[in-house]
């Protein structure tokens, strides 16, 4: 098989890091979605990151988790509530994407992320990786957003390639 690809397309503006990452998935877009959504799960593929969920059921609209990142006094709490839900379809080709959107609501980032999960042919799948983000007090932004926008590019890129190897080995 190829390998997988990764597209990556970043910019920023102002205030705002802004950047999406694409890979495909040698996993069906169901089980790519399962991955994807086990918010702990996320913690094995970020450096220096712990995941918790914060409500009583962790998928659905509602949904609040936290992800702690760093060392020591370095480390920061990035709490998350998701505000889009929707699974993908099914695993063949033609059916509907899924789509999550979560709300990023700390003291230190603020904004949007996303990823949409589309069923290929071959029992594969296709993610899609966004975020829109600022940090916090907005006056740090605006030294901040073109160092996020490349962390963010080539961080979540190891984070989907390690996510993808995760689930492909759960694949049937």
């Amino acid at each position: 098989m190829a390998k997988s690809q990764i597209k990556i397309i970043g910019g920023y503006g102002r205030r705002m890091a802004h950047f999406t990452v694409a890979r495909s998935v040698r996993a069906p877009a169901t089980i790519t979605w399962s991955t994807l959504t086990d918010w702990p799960r996320h913690a094995g593929w970020v450096p220096l990151t712990t995941v918790g969920v914060t409500t009583d059921r962790p998928d659905g609209v509602g949904a609040g988790f936290v992800a702690r990142t760093g060392v020591g006094r370095l480390a920061f709490d990035d709490p998350m509530t998701v505000t889009v839900w929707q699974p993908p379809g099914g695993d063949a080709p033609g059916d509907r994407p899924g789509r999550c959107e979560v709300q990023k609501r700390g003291d230190f980032i603020r904004g949007r992320a996303w990823f949409t999960v589309t069923p290929l042919a071959g029992g594969h799948s296709h993610v899609v990786w966004g975020e829109d983000v600022t940090v916090w007090p907005h006056r740090l932004a605006r030294f901040t957003a073109p160092a996020f926008t490349v962390i963010g590019r080539v961080g979540f890129a190891a984070t989907l390639r390690a996510m993808a190897r995760e689930a492909a080995s759960a694949a049937p």
